[in-house]
Parts: C-alpha cells; sequence; structure tokens
C-alpha cells in the first residue's frame, strides 16, 4: 500500500488524465501543504503519514469558515465548492470514530490522567487529540471532553 504523499501525487495523475478540475486544484493544495511542511524549520524533512493526516484537519477547517462567509456574502456556488473541496480532502483521512468510540477513548484518557473536574480540560484535549490523531476532529473531541468532564 503506498503512503500518503505518494498517493496524493498518484491522485494529481489521475485527476489530470480525467480532467477533474476540482480534484486536480485541491490535492495540488494539498501537495503544497505538504511541501511547505517538509521545507520548514531549519533542515528538510521528509512528511510522514501522521505529518499528512495533521495537515489536512487544518485545511478543512480553512474551508469550512470559507463556506460560511460565502454563504453570508450569498455567493452559494462558492461555498458548495469549498464543501466539494472538504469531501475530497477527507478521502485522505482515517475511518472517523463514532461517538460511542469517542466517549470511550475521552473516559479512558480522564481515568489515567485522573482529571477530576473542568480544569484539567486542557490535559484530556490534548491527550485524547493525540490518540485519535485525524480520526475526530477538535470540535467533536471538546464536546464529548465537556460532557463527560465533571
Amino acid at each position: 500500500m503506498p503512503n500518503l504523499k505518494e498517493r496524493v501525487t498518484s491522485d494529481i495523475t489521475d485527476a489530470l488524465k480525467k480532467k477533474e478540475t476540482l480534484r486536480l486544484d485541491t490535492v495540488r493544495l494539498l501537495k503544497t501543504e505538504i511541501m511547505k511542511f517538509e521545507m520548514s524549520g531549519k533542515s528538510r524533512k521528509e512528511a510522514k503519514d501522521d505529518d499528512i493526516i495533521s495537515l489536512i484537519p487544518r485545511m478543512i477547517k480553512q474551508r469550512y469558515e470559507a463556506a460560511e462567509l460565502f454563504r453570508k456574502g450569498n455567493r452559494e456556488e462558492m461555498a458548495e465548492k469549498e464543501e466539494a473541496e472538504i469531501k475530497i480532502l477527507q478521502d485522505y483521512l482515517p475511518p472517523q470514530l463514532s461517538n460511542e468510540e469517542l466517549e470511550k477513548i475521552v473516559k479512558e484518557t480522564i481515568s489515567q490522567l485522573g482529571a477530576n473536574d473542568k480544569s484539567a480540560m486542557g490535559k484530556v484535549m490534548g491527550a485524547v487529540m493525540e490518540k485519535v490523531k485525524g480520526q475526530a476532529n477538535g470540535a467533536a473531541v471538546k464536546s464529548v471532553v465537556i460532557k463527560i468532564l465533571p
């Protein structure tokens, strides 16, 4: 099975051949983000799957925010384009956790950390986000942590 970086590169070629403009543009943007990541810092580094998976939620969040702004400006076609890009980007993420699975992970993390009130929310959020990398977004994790933490 190819790694995520190789998949992105092959998907660009595939989208070019099939003349899928939206997919091509979106995957190219992802490739650009990967290259920025690799060039950041003092030395060049190779992006691993975990690194790429951590880039994608930020890109998705940007598109949600843009779609919301386009809707406020009565630009429905642009909002729909942003939402289509979100779907393309989500294809590169691992399968998302169900609410029940997420609750189980949050409960385990709370007991491991010995968290007993809302003041430990930051610690719990950090630990849970590390465990669910790319399998749940921050908003979903936050709502479950708030619900469970006494």
